[in-house]
C-alpha cells in the first residue's frame, strides 16, 4: 500500500501504534491530536484515509465524521472505547466505513484498512505510457521504443511509485517506505542511487525529474 493516511487520535501510546502499523503498511502518516488539526490534514493531504477516534479533545469524533462525509470522500475508520451497538450504528450512518472498539488488534486494524480500500478504490491502471516508455505494473514489465528493459525488483518498484502520480512530487523518504518499506540511515541516498540506475537503464534520463530539496516525479514528454 501507499498514499497518505491521515490518523485522528489524543492518546500518545494509541496513535504511535497506528502510526507504526500504518508505516510499516507503506503508508505517508500524518497524525493530528484534534479534530481541527485533523480536518485541515485531509484536505491539505489529500488522505487516501483516516482512522479516527471519537473522543476527541476538542469537538465530538462523530461531528469530524460527519463533516468529513459532506466535505469529502475520503475512507473513514472510527477507532473508539465506546462499545455500545448505538455508538456503532451512528457511526455508520453518519458515514464511517468501519468502526473498530478499543481495545484492538493493529493487525486487524490493517486488514480492516486494506479491505475498506479494496472495496472503496478502483483497481489501480495496469498500463502507464510515458512517450515510448511502457511500464505493465501487472506483468511488472517495462518496454522503451517496444522493446524490453530488464530493471531490477526494487528498480522497477520505485518506477512503478513514481508512474501512480506521474506529475506529482514524491520525497525520497515517501519513496523510501513505500518502495523499501522502511527507513534507515542513509536511505535517502540509496533511492538516489536507484534513480541514477534507473534512469541509465531506460536511456531516457529526462523522465525522471529531480525536484531539487523536494524529491522526484515523471516528467511525461510533452
Amino acid at each position: 500500500m501507499s498514499g497518505v493516511a491521515v490518523v485522528i487520535e489524543d492518546d500518545e501510546a494509541i496513535g504511535g501504534l497506528v502510526t507504526a502499523y500504518l508505516e510499516r503498511e507503506g503508508f505517508a502518516v500524518r497524525w493530528e491530536r484534534t479534530g481541527g488539526g485533523g480536518l485541515e490534514a485531509v484536505e491539505s493531504e489529500d488522505a487516501r484515509i483516516v482512522v479516527l477516534d471519537v473522543g476527541l479533545p476538542d469537538v465530538d469524533g462523530f461531528d469530524v465524521c460527519s463533516r468529513l462525509r459532506r466535505e469529502s470522500r475520503t475512507p473513514v475508520l472510527m477507532l473508539t472505547a465506546r462499545d455500545e451497538e448505538v455508538d456503532r450504528i451512528v457511526g455508520l450512518e453518519l458515514g464511517a466505513d468501519d468502526y473498530m472498539t478499543k481495545p484492538f488488534s493493529p493487525r486487524e486494524l490493517v486488514a480492516r484498512v486494506r479491505a475498506i480500500l479494496r472495496r472503496t478504490e478502483p483497481e489501480p491502471q495496469p498500463l502507464h505510457e510515458l512517450g515510448d516508455v511502457v511500464i505493465d505494473t501487472r506483468r511488472k514489465a517495462v518496454t522503451v521504443a517496444g522493446e524490453p528493459v530488464q530493471l531490477r525488483t526494487l528498480e522497477f518498484e520505485l518506477l512503478a511509485a513514481l508512474a501512480e502520480t506521474p506529475d506529482r512530487v514524491i520525497s525520497r523518504d515517501e519513496l523510501l517506505k513505500r518502495v523499501w518499506g522502511t527507513t534507515f540511515p542513509s536511505g535517502t541516498r540509496t533511492v538516489d542511487v536507484h534513480v541514477a540506475q534507473v534512469r541509465k537503464k531506460l536511456g531516457r534520463p529526462d523522465l525522471i525529474a529531480t525536484v531539487r530539496g523536494s524529491g522526484y516525479r515523471l516528467r511525461p514528454p510533452e
